[in-house]
């Protein structure tokens, strides 16, 4: 007989004091000198907590979003600068050099909706960004620090995808033109050329709204997550079009973030559900079901080194070593 599978692991410690729901997570590699990395997460009240991962307590709280909701937190590859997003329609711009915490810019967002900016870094301190632009289908091309607009990227009239719900900005090593994927409210999922403002490809993936995605550009090829209870895996080929390669089909509706780890190897899905899903990225291999949670996952987060932070709306966020990193 074939042995039983393993019970899932229990966290590796749990990070109380958020006081209200976590809805976004970011690792904070080599910060400050410490060999762990720190752990920054956003809250439904609108506080930054910066986390040590050795004390295992809050080093830090930033609050510029007026009470409302932290939906993206994202550090600058070029030095100690944070990027928070907040459904007060403000990205802050915050320097934490030598242990300060001051917002040192903003960008003020056009659109309310769920979609969360992206990152792309470029030369010497400048940086490329994407956030849901004017039009509720539109998103804006900034080039940052100086908030010069790049341009905004419309559907075609006949395409009406709806709203952009996820972004992720990126660049093929073979081509220094910067890319954009798009997840949209009618569950497609759309590849944007940024400098002729033109759609590569569009591929149907879901029927409800692509809640989140992620893209492994070495294998060119990506997994998105909706509203509806079904994975979708599709892949890039030389021509840039996308084609969808695989469904994988959950027991419960609802993925309200997704990532694939660093090193390629496992992805983590955050469910409505309560659940943490983690898949063999590969093969899409159920590997765990992570039940810890009392409410939504709203979040999902790898450091470097492997480690996996979930947070939820029961206000805790737990800390996994799952797989280790080989």
């Amino acid at each position: 007989m074939a042995a039983p599978p393993l019970p899932p692991p229990d966290p590796q410690f749990v990070l109380r004091g958020a006081q209200s729901a976590v809805h976004a997570l970011h690792f904070c590699e080599g910060a400050q000198g410490q060999g762990r990395p720190l752990l920054l997460s956003g809250s439904l009240r609108g506080l930054v907590h910066i986390w040590s991962l050795q004390t295992r307590r809050v080093v830090a709280t930033l609050d510029g979003h007026g009470g409302q909701c932290v939906t993206w937190l994202q550090t600058l590859p070029q030095g100690p600068q944070l990027l928070s997003q907040g459904r007060d329609l403000k990205l802050c711009v915050w320097d934490l050099a030598e242990g300060r915490n001051a917002i040192v810019d903003s960008v003020l967002l056009e659109s309310m909706g769920f979609c969360r900016g992206s990152v792309l870094a470029g030369g010497l301190q400048r940086w490329m960004l994407a956030v849901p632009g004017r039009g509720s289908d539109e998103v804006q091309i900034l080039e940052m620090p100086s908030k010069t607009s790049v341009c905004s990227l419309k559907p075609e009239a006949q395409a009406r995808p709806g709203m952009p719900m996820c972004l992720q900005l990126w660049q093929a090593d073979s081509s220094p033109r910067p890319l954009l994927l798009a997840g949209y409210e009618d569950g497609s999922v759309a590849l944007w050329d940024v400098s002729s403002r033109k759609v590569c490809s569009r591929v149907a993936c879901h029927t409800e709204p692509v809640m989140g995605l992620d893209f492994d550009s070495q294998e060119a090829r990506g997994v998105s997550g909706s509203a509806e209870k079904t994975l979708a895996v599709w892949s890039l080929d030389e021509q840039q079009a996308l084609q969808v390669r695989g469904t994988h089909v959950l027991t419960n509706p609802g993925i309200a973030d997704i990532k694939i780890r660093p090193d390629r190897r496992i992805l983590a899905t955050a469910g409505w559900d309560h659940c943490v899903r983690v898949f063999h990225w590969r093969t899409m291999k159920p590997l765990a079901v992570l039940a810890f949670h009392s409410a939504t996952v709203h979040c999902v987060a790898f450091a470097a080194d492997g480690l996996l932070a979930t947070g939820s709306g029961d206000q805790r966020i737990s800390v996994w070593s799952l797989y280790p990193c080989t």
